[in-house]
């Protein structure tokens, strides 16, 4: 029997941008519920599978590490399809979140723990026992509200039915790597535009670069390796369930490789899976004056 109720489980680490989840998921349409007291679970369940309110075909709850594998276990029904939400960001990006709001850290508000690093610490370890391949995992340390928002759109938008989805992103290594990957392809090893001086303020989204890049004898000898590769991978993850997964791919500035290799990519999977695309480091792109 298809399952005609969506419960969307929001967790992660304090201050990876859990208040802003929340509000995005109330606005496309679902009811939102913060801290629902664990012990009462099965009650929810029990109602969200049974009421015919339209209120609660469409739920998400937000937790904290504490509850987090309660509500995973709990969460169970017949009539529900469950999907976790797990929001991350590295420790120094939130560090210096508490520090500019000055707000205390949850674990540090019950005496869990006495500095906000060893909070920080405590809580990465919590969730550390139960994170698991069929997550949504996104990294928020450098994105943008107005694409966190359409991330959120895309993975959770009430007409659309789940399935498997990929996530192709560049990035550039000198300015760090994305946590939310679950493959991380190095590509520095392929002939650099950045050395033809012509192609230098060009990126792998212009014509002249892909080519130069695409035409090389080792980026086509890496292609069917890769290929082969992902083929099988992708299948398998599909099969085991996963809804979403990250492949980040990496030069030096992430501007012309990588940009070049993620586009054939998006372009080679986009009619088989619900393929998606990103240049994280647009902005520090060199382009001519």
């Amino acid at each position: 029997m298809p399952k005609n109720k969506r419960v969307i489980l929001i967790s992660g680490m304090s201050g990876a941008g859990k208040s802003t989840a929340m509000r995005v998921l109330e606005d496309m349409g679902y009811h939102v519920i913060d801290n629902f007291p664990v012990q009462l679970l099965s009650l929810l369940v029990d109602m969200i599978e049974t009421s015919t309110d339209p209120r609660y075909a469409y739920i998400a709850l937000a937790t904290t590490a504490q509850d987090f594998p309660a509500f995973l276990r709990g969460l169970k029904g017949q009539n529900m399809e469950v999907q976790v939400l797990f929001l991350d960001a590295s420790d120094s990006v939130l560090l210096h979140r508490y520090k500019s709001t000055r707000r205390m850290h949850p674990l540090l508000l019950v005496n869990t723990a006495n500095t906000l690093e060893e909070a920080i610490a405590v809580e990465r370890q919590m969730f550390a026992r139960n994170i698991n391949n069929s997550f949504i995992m996104l990294d928020t340390s450098y994105l943008a509200e107005k694409e966190f928002k359409r991330r959120l759109e895309v993975y959770f938008s009430k007409s659309r039915i789940p399935s498997f989805s990929i996530s192709f992103v560049s990035f550039g290594y000198k300015y760090g790597v994305p946590m939310d990957a679950d493959l991380m392809v190095d590509v520095r090893f392929l002939p650099n535009p950045f050395w033809v001086v012509d192609l230098r303020t060009y990126s792998g989204e212009d014509k002249p670069v892909y080519d130069y890049v695409m035409d090389k004898p080792e980026t086509q000898e890496f292609i069917d390796k890769l290929l082969a590769f992902t083929d099988y991978a992708f299948e398998q993850y599909r099969k085991e369930g996963k809804n979403h997964f990250t492949v980040a791919i990496g030069c030096t500035g992430g501007q012309h490789r990588s940009v070049t290799i993620t586009n054939f990519l998006y372009e080679h999977y986009k009619n088989k899976y619900n393929c998606y695309k990103e240049h994280r480091d647009e902005k520090n792109w060199i382009r001519s004056e």
